[in-house]
């Protein structure tokens, strides 16, 4: 079967792989229909990834037909609404569930996590093998809603980190995907939300779509950003560039009390200035993967319509495609918001998008 290996930074290739087992207990043989391709992707290919082994099948963010189940596993299936012929977003985080973080709740850290399209084989490819554990199945969301299921979870679980009450005010750095559903999760629970970009083309994408004040990364930014809460700095700043300036330039852009929360990570060392720090009395908070709560609410509200990143997909490369048009979109990301991998139509519901 087909697939898209990188191979090492900068060579991703078309590769043909063996086809995948027989599904075994608590197991399902999926058909990938949808691959999203996202910040970590990019990072990867130009070897800035934490966390990332090559070679590595990329892809994280999918959408799946369900062709085969194994056997049942402890006298019941591991997910609801898990059966031949469903699709399914995909929980991309595989925790062992007995180390002290799994124990307390925090699958999400898990000492012994593996994330598919990380640090094991993920999605660009034809058919794969998952745990029924990491599938979600929801009728009457297509596939594209599906595949962006991971993205939103990731803003949802950040948003649930930061506390958010009814009378923050909140700024999102970063126009990308991930700030893209960290504003939208915001919608509703804070006073005010702004966001900010060195882009003037996604800056004024998030006005369109999200209907939120914003501010250009410039010379001033600092004064950019209190001009856009009444003279005053937001209670909450969600950092959600990857950049290691711009993470520490946040600091700069929280109020007094206020907490950051940074979302996306970088490899190396952050530095900031303790007296700011200290004179603020500032909250930092990493923000890591998402836990299967974050997903209950984010199923929902795209359900409800509450949630809609399906405006968000710009480019819809194939997987024939993939290993040609990531790179360019890599050296070109001014004018990409969000690409989709379209592997196929589902049998059972003619592959709505």
């Amino acid at each position: 079967m087909q697939a898209a290996i990188l191979r090492e930074p900068g060579r991703l290739e078309s590769s043909e792989l063996p086809e995948p087992p027989v599904p075994g207990p608590g197991e399902a043989l999926v058909a990938v229909r949808r691959v999203g391709i996202c910040g970590t992707d990019f990072h990867a290919y130009s070897g800035q990834q934490n966390f990332f082994a090559y070679p590595r099948v990329l892809g994280h963010e999918l959408a799946v037909e369900v062709l085969a189940l194994g056997p049942i596993l402890n006298g019941s299936t591991e997910a609801s609404g898990v059966t031949v012929g469903a699709e399914c977003a995909v929980m991309p985080y595989l925790s062992c569930g007995q180390c002290r973080p799994c124990r307390w709740g925090l699958a999400n850290c898990c000492e012994r996590i593996e994330v598919l399209g990380v640090t094991v084989d993920g999605g660009l490819r034809e058919r794969m093998v998952l745990p029924t554990s990491a599938l979600h199945a929801r009728p009457g969301l297509s596939l594209d809603q599906l595949a962006l299921v991971e993205t939103l979870g990731i803003g949802m679980h950040a948003v649930e980190r930061a506390r958010p009450h009814s009378c923050d005010t909140a700024l999102v750095v970063g126009t990308g995907p991930i700030g893209l559903a960290v504003a939208q999760c915001l919608a509703g629970r804070v006073a005010a939300v702004a966001v900010t970009d060195r882009s003037d083309d996604r800056l004024a994408f998030a006005r369109r779509t999200l209907g939120v004040a914003s501010a250009l990364d410039g010379a001033d930014l600092v004064r950019a950003v209190a001009d856009q809460f009444g003279g005053e700095l937001p209670t909450l700043v969600f950092d959600a560039t990857g950049s290691r300036a711009s993470m520490e330039r946040s600091f700069e852009l929280v109020g007094t009390g206020g907490r950051l929360i940074l979302v996306g990570h970088t490899i190396g060392v952050l530095q900031f200035d303790n007296p700011l720090f200290h004179r603020r009395e500032l909250e930092v908070l990493a923000s890591r993967n998402a836990l299967r709560t974050d997903w209950a609410t984010v199923l929902d509200r795209v359900s409800d319509g509450t949630l809609d990143p399906v405006p968000w997909i710009s480019h819809r490369p194939t997987l024939d495609s993939v290993a040609v048009d990531l790179p360019s979109l890599v050296g070109d990301r001014q004018l990409l918001v969000k690409a989709i991998v379209d592997i196929g139509p589902a049998s059972g519901s003619g592959g709505k998008s």
